[in-house]
Order: structure tokens, then sequence, then C-alpha cells
């Protein structure tokens, strides 16, 4: 059997950064403004991922969502976005970093209410069957065989 050979060690600018989104349209252009490069990918990485996300002035990072199975970490490195969930507005500065355990509705997403870029290590596991709630929107995700699959919140497919 091949045994798959990874790097060991990478700058961060030897990944691409990706501004693409799963979001389903209308939602899509909602992240613009948004980059990840995918640190963990660059390694294989199955059980969690790790992102260096770049937001720039007025980007949000996702839309305003819950896990109910995926864990998520944030740590900013540059900037001051504002953590925007369900207990209000908290302004973030670099060294600070904030957590998301599964299975908790308190609902979170990351905004750059500033004129500069935001840049901060976002990491999750990879949960299988996890469900994403989303409470501003008419949308739900579901993951599937490593994929996303978007319904509105009746269950219609985007």
């Amino acid at each position: 059997m091949p045994r798959e050979v990874w790097p060991t060690a990478l700058n961060s600018d030897d990944v691409a950064p990706n501004s693409g989104t799963n979001y389903p349209k209308p939602y899509s252009g909602r992240v613009a403004g948004r980059s990840k490069r995918r640190l963990g990918d660059a390694f294989g990485l199955s059980n969690f991922g790790v992102n260096l996300t770049r937001l720039e002035p007025g980007a949000i990072s996702a839309l305003r969502h819950a896990h109910t199975k995926q864990d998520e970490f944030v740590y900013v490195l540059e900037g001051t976005p504002t953590l925007v969930n369900d207990r209000g507005n908290h302004l973030l500065e670099p060294g600070m970093f904030a957590g998301f355990k599964a299975g908790h509705s308190d609902a979170h997403h990351l905004v750059n209410r500033t004129n500069r870029p935001v840049v901060y290590l976002e990491i999750g596991d990879r949960s299988k069957r996890d469900h994403v709630l989303y409470p501003d929107d008419d949308l739900e995700a579901r993951s599937h065989g490593g994929s996303w699959h978007f319904t509105r919140k009746n269950g219609e497919p985007y």
C-alpha cells in the first residue's frame, strides 16, 4: 500500500488563499472579502481543520451560525474583529480567542467593522453528520460524506 508523503513544515504563504464559499445564492455574496488559507489540508488532516482566515474591512467570517456536532475555536492574530453572538457584540483584539462548543445554540460569527484587515486562526473538528443552524437566515446545512448540503428551514433544497 503506497504511503502518502506530506511536507514537514510550510510557510502560510505557501498555501494559496481561497475566497470561495459553499453557501448557495443569495447567501454566497455575503462573505465577500473573506479568504482562507486551509493550513490543515496542506498536511492531509482529516480529524480537524485549521484555517488562516483574513477578513477585509466590512467582511464577515460566515453567516451567524451554530453547529450541533462541531466544536470551533478562533484565535485573533491581527486587527480587531467584533464577535457577534446571542449575547451581543464583543470586540476582540490580537491575542484574544473564543470557543464554540458543539450542541450549544449560541449562534456566532466575526465581523470586521474596522478599516484594517483582520487575521485569525480558525480551528474546527470535522464531525460527521453535523447540522448547522442559521437563526438569522432561511438556511440550514448538513454534512454528508464530506460535503455540505444546504436547504431552507422547511427542508426545501437550494
